[in-house]
């Protein structure tokens, strides 16, 4: 019963990608990366020789999934390019124009709704420090929702416009 738990749920933390091939263990230590990294700390985070990483890096490098850094010693990062590009693609692919338009609607309708709520353009502009204290964590979950919903946004109107063949804006 635990082991049937431990499948359905999420992997320990402490090792995601434990029972991947070295392939995918690499590709999850570039996802996962937050800065440009060395093949050999990669290699680390991915339990894989550094020329077993280097030589899927240069994989991915080639799909454009990771940007090579040249240099000594070289460095490689997530291509965060590469990962827009695949969801506008999907959600053009998997949505109706029409519903894309829906959802571009709608998140313009919520953004209107917390630039009215907080007086400010962009969560950027509110100063949660300005609200009591009670207040600060429904802010600051308001401010990431705002967030969330400028950049779906905008992922949702270029899928509308790639579906549509139009780069006129919809919103």
């Amino acid at each position: 019963m635990a082991d049937e738990a431990r499948r359905d749920g999420p992997p320990p933390f402490d090792s995601p990608f434990e029972n991947e091939d070295t392939k995918q263990r690499v590709y999850g230590a570039v996802l996962h990366a937050r800065e440009p990294m060395t093949a050999a700390e990669i290699a680390e985070r991915a339990d894989c020789s550094e020329e077993s990483a280097r030589t899927h890096l240069s994989f991915y490098a080639d799909l454009g999934i990771v940007i090579h850094h040249e240099g000594r010693p070289a460095r490689y990062e997530r291509n965060d390019d590469y990962f827009e590009w695949r969801r506008v693609n999907e959600l053009a692919r998997e949505h109706a124009v029409e519903e894309l338009q829906a959802r571009v609607s709608e998140f313009t309708e919520r953004i209107e709704r917390y630039r009215d709520e907080y007086g400010a353009d962009s969560p950027a502009d509110v100063d949660v420090l300005e609200f009591d204290a009670t207040q600060v964590d429904d802010v600051y979950v308001d401010l990431g929702d705002w967030a969330t919903a400028i950049e779906e946004r905008r992922l949702h109107e270029r899928a509308r416009q790639k579906a549509t063949g139009s780069t006129a804006p919809s919103h």
